[in-house]
């Protein structure tokens, strides 16, 4: 079985401008998803789907291939990965380059290593019957607490009691367990993108990050926490031989 890589990298990040290439560490942070891919072992191939020839630049400096890049008609802000998952897959079977899986990784989970990714890839290679595997971790903020707003009324998102106590009024621990998917990593059978339009399908194993591993960069002070946890040495990052490339942001 061929397995591939997929890293996106669009450069149209309106909350953190060009987040996808902005320095951490001396290294933009896309750098440290092409280096852990590659030092992963799994893949056959690492490649980068990105809209900008500027940021295909960056990741073949970094080792990844950007062999086309990604039109702007599935590059917006509101473009769902399914669009750009099928088109890159296509694009990769016409140059006669077949493989059975794909992986998402994204760039703004730098923290995820090699062994993180090797971890996943055990999980789902053992489990034949799953159509993907997906990050996750436990939720800090519970929807058991969260609330929609109707005219002047608010109204629980999770109408459900725990014996006699709604789940708003329960204390935390009472709470069921709950997760929420993190951006850090993917991994589905191609079939499952092409042929049903989905990158998830039905059955999905569950890939608890732990640590720091499904940390997700996408707001200014997530660079701040960042850059925290690496000063005191709560996270550590992927290693990287490669000489730091210059970027204009």
């Amino acid at each position: 079985m061929k397995s591939v890589a997929l890293i996106p990298a669009r450069s149209g990040s309106k909350r953190v401008p060009n987040k996808n290439i902005l320095p951490l560490a001396g290294h933009p942070i896309l750098a440290y998803t092409v280096c852990a891919a590659i030092d992963s072992g799994v893949f056959d191939a690492v490649i980068c789907a990105t809209d900008s020839e500027h940021y295909a630049d960056v990741a073949r400096h970094y080792g990844a291939e950007v062999p086309f890049l990604r039109s702007a008609e599935i590059s917006g802000d509101k473009s769902p990965d399914i669009e750009w998952v099928n088109w890159i897959l296509s694009s990769l079977r016409m140059q006669r380059r077949h493989y059975e899986i794909f992986s998402i990784l994204r760039p703004t989970s730098p923290f995820r290593l090699p062994e993180t990714i090797r971890r996943a890839w055990t999980a789902f290679t053992s489990d034949p019957k799953a159509d993907s595997l997906r990050a996750i971790e436990k939720c800090k903020q519970h929807p058991g607490k969260m609330w929609v707003v109707r005219g002047n009324r608010i109204l629980p998102v999770m109408p459900f009691t725990n014996d006699s106590t709604p789940l708003h009024s329960s204390q935390y621990a009472a709470l069921p367990e709950i997760y929420v998917q993190d951006a850090s990593l993917e991994i589905a059978w191609s079939r499952i993108a092409l042929d049903q339009n989905t990158i998830a399908g039905e059955s999905v194993i569950p890939f608890i990050s732990q640590g720091l591993e499904g940390f997700d960069i996408n707001e200014p002070e997530d660079w701040l926490l960042a850059e925290h946890y690496l000063a005191n040495g709560q996270a550590r990052l992927p290693s990287i031989s490669q000489t730091p490339i210059q970027v204009n942001e």
